[in-house]
């Protein structure tokens, strides 16, 4: 009867055991949903890496003269050998993350015209991605679509988003090699005057690149050297067929503007990026961009159909438009003299703002105030991408590389998505002796002065504080901006999105050493806080924070 009675208190002692073990982990499991939920990703707050493929990282030197792309070229003007799998090797390295990059911009990857053209400034390639010959093939100089379904899981798998850039406006120059689109496609004249909104759009932006007729809705046949192109790849049969059915789906008509689209929006149902940045938006009809945003969302809404285990969150497709020269005090109405578009209301998030660069020269407050104001009134919705050097922008903010710290300080901590362009981070130069117009702002990643030179590992340091306090605090990009005091010189950001509320507390310009400042209404006494530049801590007093740091600057947060 003992013996009995021991039993099952054994067995009841075991299942309370598994009962309490289940709970544990039911409740870890929730804490960790918690966790995983606590900072959301908010594309106001997204701090985008922008590179260009042919110039970042070479991961792959057996892709690096595809086509025969061996002509002399001048100074960096022909491909330098950078391709996906280079920008896997530094994902899997985790330089990404230690930025704090929450979403990665890629030049296009689509195959590019296979010779190259005399641009005034001496022979080129299309290195850089802008020149399409086929939309759907990705060029093996860049690398594979295997390559790029890896580099967007291991991006997923770390939180980073993938934007892949999206040309329609124009394909590549004509050459012998490269032959031009029917005439029903694209036009060659006139060239652009830029004198009226019709003068930007029905025309081509320069000699010898095909003008796509995107204003167009009549049906046009597939380009012959394309189906042909098809053919002798084995997939004509296949790229016909989903061709149909995309005009069956979408009921558009088989215009070249809805070819370039379904192309495009096979990336998304492929391989699941989470982005397009447009090209030369501003060079058609704005309509074409509200379809093509249809056309994204539907084929996002797809992927995560198909593949549900790959859905990262909620978000919607994200698009950011270059519009090129407007700025942030435009709002959402370009003026293009004699008429005004809205393209927020046409497809777009968001806009590059092209004045970030030259109001970088302001000082903190009046910078920061000023689009914090537009942000969260004219444009609340929608976003602007700030950026001090680009691709081919050429009157960046501190072009000779003067002020890295200071350069990271207000774009970082600037209100609107933040775009490093690729060696911001490290001061890369863009004054490249021996080069002709924007090349010098393209030369390759220095990676070689990260490894060896002090003062490029301090701004990378710096960058890489303030990239992961943005990145851990949407407040920093998509919050309300409130001036503490000025001086020292003090400001809050404070953000709300439903039941989730991120507030911080940021000091700029302070002194070395000991510092107190105020936290406003921020931070209630008694409460500990830690400064995410020097991880020091403190706990608040009298509405106030005292810290000794060796840095000028301090980033609250609540801990």
């Amino acid at each position: 009867m003992k013996r009995s009675i021991l039993l099952l208190d054994a067995i009841i002692a075991i299942i309370l055991l598994v009962i309490l073990s289940l709970i544990f982990t039911s409740c870890s499991s929730i804490k960790t949903m918690k966790t995983a939920a606590k900072t959301p990703f908010v594309w106001e707050n997204a701090n985008v890496y922008f590179l260009l493929i042919d110039r970042f990282n070479n991961g792959d030197k057996s892709n690096d003269h595809t086509y025969n792309r061996n002509k002399p070229t001048a100074k960096l003007r022909g491909f330098e050998g950078g391709d996906i799998r280079g920008i896997i090797q530094k994902l899997d390295d985790g330089y990404f993350e230690k930025l704090g990059i929450t979403a990665i911009w890629m030049t296009p990857i689509v195959e590019q015209i296979h010779d190259g053209v005399d641009e005034g400034t001496g022979f080129t390639y299309g290195f850089h991605g802008y020149w399409t010959r086929d939309w759907s093939a990705l060029d093996p100089s860049f690398g594979t679509k295997k390559d790029l379904a890896e580099l967007v899981e291991k991006a997923h798998a770390k939180g980073i988003r993938i934007l892949l850039d999206a040309v329609i406006n124009h394909t590549g120059p004509v050459t012998a090699e490269d032959p031009v689109y029917p005439n029903d496609w694209v036009r060659t004249t006139p060239k652009c005057t830029y004198k009226s909104y019709e003068t930007f759009i029905n025309c081509t932006l320069v000699d010898n690149l095909p003008d796509v007729k995107t204003e167009s809705n009549q049906d046009v046949a597939l380009p012959p050297f394309l189906m042909e192109k098809w053919k002798k790849e084995g997939r004509y049969e296949q790229e016909v067929a989903e061709l149909e059915a995309f005009f069956v789906k979408t009921g558009y008509p088989r215009a070249p503007k809805y070819y370039i689209m379904k192309w495009l929006s096979d990336y998304i149902t492929d391989y699941g990026i989470d982005g397009y940045r447009v090209d030369t938006a501003k060079h058609t009809y704005e309509d074409v961009w509200a379809d093509f945003k249809t056309v994204c969302d539907h084929a996002f809404a797809d992927f995560k159909k198909n593949n549900p285990k790959k859905v990262l969150d909620n978000n919607p497709f994200f698009t950011v438009g270059e519009v090129y020269d407007y700025t942030i005090s435009n709002k959402k109405i370009y003026d293009f003299g004699d008429k005004k578009v809205n393209y927020f209301e046409n497809g777009f998030t968001g806009l590059i703002n092209f004045a970030f660069p030259s109001e970088a020269k302001m000082g903190y407050e009046e910078l920061f105030s000023k689009y914090s104001t537009i942000l969260n009134n004219d444009l609340k919705g929608n976003t602007v991408m700030n950026y001090v050097s680009s691709h081919d922008d050429k009157k960046p903010y501190d072009k000779n590389r003067e002020k890295p710290f200071e350069s990271g300080t207000k774009l970082l901590l600037a209100p609107g998505v933040s775009q490093t362009y690729y060696g911001d981070e490290s001061a890369r130069s863009l004054n490249i002796a021996g080069t002709q117009g924007d090349a010098t702002l393209r030369s390759d990643m220095n990676w070689d002065e990260i490894k060896t030179n002090p003062e490029t590992q301090k701004a990378l340091l710096h960058w890489q504080k303030l990239g992961n306090f943005r990145k851990n605090h949407p407040a920093v990009g998509a919050g309300i901006h409130h001036e503490i005091s000025s001086a020292p010189y003090v400001f809050s950001r404070t953000f709300t999105k439903m039941k989730f509320t991120d507030e911080v507390v940021i000091g700029l310009d302070l002194p070395i050493g000991e510092k107190e400042i105020s936290v406003g209404e921020i931070f209630k006494n008694g409460i500990k806080i830690r400064d995410a530049y020097s991880r020091k801590t403190a706990v608040v007093k009298n509405g106030k924070v005292k810290i000794n740091t060796n840095y000028t600057l301090l980033l609250i947060e609540k801990i």
